[in-house]
C-alpha cells in the first residue's frame, strides 16, 4: 500500500517476508517534545500516514519533568545523559511522561483523525522491567531495564486499528513503577513484534541523522553498516551521545527488525520512504 501527501513522495511498505503486514515503530524525542509547534506539526504528519498501516509511537519525556522537579526543590542528577530516579523524581516523571505528555499526544492525534490509545508499561502489563542493578559507582534509583514486552496485548490493539502511544514508564509486576529509556522501549517493542510484522524502526529527533560533524546538519551519513560503524567509532567520528542509539539499532536488526532509520522528526515521511536520514543496515 502507498500513500502520498504534500510533504513527500509515496511511502512504500517495508520489504519483508511472505504475508506479514507492515509495522512502523517510531520514537519521538529530543527537543521536539518541548516545542509545541514542532510537536504539533510532527503529530499532524504522523496522523496522515497510510490508513490501515500498523503504528506504534514511543515518546520521550523532554525537559518538563526537570523543570517541575526543580520548582518542587527536587534535585536532579544525570549520569551520561541518564536520569537518577529517586522516589520523588519517580513521582514527577510518572505524572509528566505517562500523564500529561502521553495524553497530550493522544489528544492531538485524535484531533487529527488518528485513533490513538496511550499506555504506560503497567497498562495491560505492556512492558515488564526490573530495577537497574547499581554499579560500584552509580545507583540509578528507580530506573528500569526491559525484561519483556507483552506482544500479544499490543498485537490485539494493532489488529483493532488502534495506534499505540507508549510512555517511558514500565513496572516490575510487583507494584513498582520504573523510569525506562524510551529508545530502549522502542527497540524492544520493535524486536518483540518482528515475528508477526515487517518492522521498520524510526528514531526521530531534532537532527537530520547521524552526523560526521554535530554542528553541521549537512554532514549526514546516509547508510551505516556494522563494519563502517566500527570504523567510525575507532576513528572517533561518532558523537558519543549517538552510540547508544546506534547500538540499539544494530541489536534490533539482529533480532528480526527489517530496517532502522535515524533522522529529523520534521521529515517523517521521507524517513519512512528512505529518502532522508541515516539508514542502519546489516551487511
Amino acid at each position: 500500500m502507498l500513500t502520498s501527501t504534500s510533504l513527500g513522495p509515496p511511502i512504500p511498505a517495508p520489504a519483508g517476508d511472505g504475508e506479514k503486514p507492515s509495522l512502523f515503530v517510531i520514537k519521538i524525542g529530543g527537543n521536539i517534545i518541548d516545542d509545541e509547534e514542532k510537536l504539533s506539526a510532527f503529530l499532524q504528519s504522523f496522523a496522515s500516514l497510510t490508513p490501515g498501516t500498523a503504528l506504534i509511537l514511543v515518546h520521550g519525556g523532554g525537559k518538563l519533568a526537570t523543570r517541575l522537579a526543580e520548582k518542587a526543590g527536587i534535585k536532579q542528577q544525570l549520569v551520561e545523559g541518564r536520569r537518577i530516579t529517586d522516589t520523588e523524581t519517580l513521582k514527577i516523571v510518572t505524572m509528566v511522561y505517562a500523564g500529561y505528555i502521553n495524553k497530550n499526544i493522544v489528544a492531538q492525534l485524535q484531533a487529527n483523525g488518528c485513533n490513538a490509545i496511550g499506555l504506560s508499561g503497567a497498562d495491560g502489563n505492556a512492558i515488564l522491567a526490573h530495577k537497574r542493578i547499581a554499579s560500584a559507582n552509580t545507583d540509578y534509583g528507580f530506573a528500569g531495564d526491559v525484561d519483556e514486552v507483552n506482544t500479544a496485548f499490543l498485537k490485539i490493539l494493532l489488529e483493532q486499528n488502534f495506534v499505540v502511544v507508549l510512555a517511558p514508564i514500565t513496572h516490575d509486576k510487583k507494584g513498582q513503577l520504573l523510569n525506562t529509556n524510551a529508545d530502549t522501549i522502542a527497540q524492544e517493542t520493535a524486536k518483540s513484534l518482528s515475528a508477526f510484522y515487517n518492522v521498520t524502526l524510526i528514531y526521530s529527533f531534532e537532527k537530520s541523522g547521524v552526523l560526521l560533524d554535530t554542528e553541521d546538519d549537512t554532514t549526514v551519513i546516509k547508510e551505516i553498516t556494522p563494519s563502517f560503524y566500527q570504523q567510525l567509532k575507532s576513528q572517533q567520528k561518532i558523537f558519543a551521545g549517538m552510540i547508544p542509539k546506534l547500538d540499539n539499532a544494530f541489536a534490533a536488526l539482529n533480532s528480526g527488525v527489517k530496517k532502522v532509520v535515524i533522522g529529523r522528526a520534521e521529515t517523517l515521511e521521507r524517513l519512512l520512504n528512505g529518502s532522508a536520514g541515516t539508514t542502519i543496515t546489516n551487511e
